[in-house]
C-alpha cells in the first residue's frame, strides 16, 4: 500500500521540541504527525478494502456525532515504542506481534483485519516523519499508539462500514518516574477486569475504562496499579490494569498466570518468557491464586514479584495491599532475577545487547 505525504507546515519549534524532550512525561505530548488508513466496507457488506494511507499533520479528528465508535465502543488500539540507538538510528521491538494481535483483537470487536506489512509500515512513515521527536535519553523512548475505530454514522447495533486506523506518537520517560524501586499493588475486590467470554483478551478501550474505578482506589490507598482476581477460580491472579505479573519461585521457577481468554497476552510478557527459557529457568504458566501469593511470600517459596508490560517495560512489585493485609515488603530491594531480565531486555531494545531472536524492526 502507497502512503501520500501531506507533511505539516506548523512543525513545532526546535526550542519546543527540545522543551518538552527535557521532561516528556508520559502521553503528554504528540509529535507533529499521524499515520490515517481508511476502510470502507463493499455494496453487499460481504467484505471491505482499506484505503487512502496518508501522513498528515497531527490534530482533531472530525467524527460525526453518530459515529459507532461513540455509541458501542468499537474501537481497538496497540502500544509499543521507537528507541534511538547509539548510531542515531530508530528502532522498534518486535512490531509484527503487535500487528497479529491487532487483528485478532479486530476479530473480537468485529472490526477489519489488516495487513502486518501495512501496520508496520505506517509505523516506519510516521516515525520517519517525527524521528526528531525519539528521545536519546536512558530510559526514554518515542510510545506509539495504533489504534482502530468505527467512523460509520449509523445507530443500528451491527459492525460498522466505515473504519479509521490511525497511529500517534508521544515521546515518553519512564512510566512510573524516577528511580526504579518496587511499587506497591492493590488488590481490587469488589471489581473484575474482564469475564469469561468477554473481551479480556482483546485491546480494547473498554477493558482500560472498567479499570479506572479500581485504579482510582488504587491510587487512593498510595498504590501504583491495581491487581484484578478471578473471584469464580480461587481468586486466581489475573492481571494488573495494564501490565501481566511473574513470580519467582525460590527453586528458579518463573510462573505466570496462564492465559485463558480473560488475560491480555502481552508482547513483553512472551519476550520474558523467551529470556527466562534462554537463562535455563523452568517456566510455568498456570492458574496462581491469592493465597498462593500471600503463603509463597510469608514462607519464602514466592523469592521475587513483577509486573511487565510495554510501557514500563518490567517493574518490580514490593508489596501487595489486600484491604489492611500487606503481602511482602514495601521496603525490599528489586530482585536480581527481576533486574536481570529487565535489564537484558533494555539492552535488546536499546541495541547494546545482541538481538539474538531477531526482535528488532528499523524504522529510521
Amino acid at each position: 500500500m502507497e502512503f501520500t505525504e501531506n507533511l505539516s507546515t506548523n512543525r513545532a519549534s526546535d526550542e519546543q521540541r527540545a522543551r518538552i524532550l527535557a521532561d516528556p512525561g508520559f502521553g503528554d505530548f504528540f509529535t507533529d504527525h499521524t499515520a490515517v488508513i481508511d476502510w470502507s466496507a463493499n455494496e453487499d457488506a460481504t467484505g471491505g478494502s482499506w484505503h487512502d494511507a496518508r501522513i498528515e499533520p497531527y490534530g482533531p479528528i472530525a467524527l460525526d456525532p453518530a459515529a459507532s465508535v461513540l455509541h458501542y465502543g468499537q474501537e481497538i488500539f496497540e502500544g509499543l515504542k521507537a528507541y534511538r540507538h547509539a548510531d542515531g538510528t530508530v528502532w522498534t521491538f518486535r512490531p509484527y506481534k503487535n500487528a497479529a494481535r491487532l487483528n485478532r483483537s479486530a476479530a473480537r470487536l468485529a472490526l477489519p483485519q489488516l495487513d502486518e506489512e501495512v501496520f508496520v509500515e505506517s509505523l516506519r512513515r510516521v516515525v520517519k516523519a517525527d524521528q526528531d521527536w525519539v528521545p536519546a535519553e536512558e530510559g526514554e523512548s518515542l510510545y506509539l499508539r495504533p489504534f482502530m475505530i468505527a467512523t460509520e454514522a449509523f445507530l443500528g447495533v451491527r459492525a460498522a462500514r466505515k473504519v479509521s486506523y490511525r497511529v500517534i506518537c508521544s515521546p515518553a520517560g519512564n512510566y512510573f518516574g524516577g528511580e526504579l524501586k518496587p511499587v506497591s499493588i492493590w488488590v481490587s475486590t469488589q471489581y473484575a477486569r474482564a469475564g469469561r467470554g468477554g473481551t479480556g483478551n482483546a485491546k480494547c478501550g473498554g477493558n482500560y475504562a472498567a479499570s479506572l474505578i479500581a485504579q482510582m482506589e488504587a491510587e487512593a490507598n498510595d498504590c501504583k496499579q491495581v491487581l484484578f482476581l478471578d473471584p469464580f477460580n480461587n481468586n486466581a491472579v489475573e492481571e494488573l490494569g495494564g501490565m501481566n505479573v511473574f513470580f519467582v519461585m525460590k527453586d528458579g521457577t518463573l510462573v505466570t498466570p496462564a492465559l485463558t481468554g480473560t488475560i491480555l497476552e502481552g508482547v513483553t510478557r512472551e519476550s520474558v518468557l523467551q529470556l527466562a527459557k534462554d537463562r535455563g529457568m523452568k517456566i510455568e504458566e498456570r492458574t496462581i491464586t491469592l493465597e498462593e501469593w500471600r503463603e509463597g511470600v510469608n514462607s519464602g517459596a514466592i523469592a521475587e514479584v513483577f509486573a511487565c508490560g510495554t510501557a514500563a517495560v518490567i517493574t518490580p512489585i514490593g508489596v501487595l495491599k489486600n484491604g489492611d493485609e500487606l503481602i511482602g515488603n514495601p521496603d525490599a530491594p528489586a530482585g536480581e532475577v527481576t533486574m536481570a531480565i529487565r535489564e537484558e531486555l533494555l539492552g535488546i531494545q536499546l541495541g547494546t545487547v545482541e538481538d539474538r531472536h531477531g526482535w528488532l524492526e528499523q524504522l529510521a
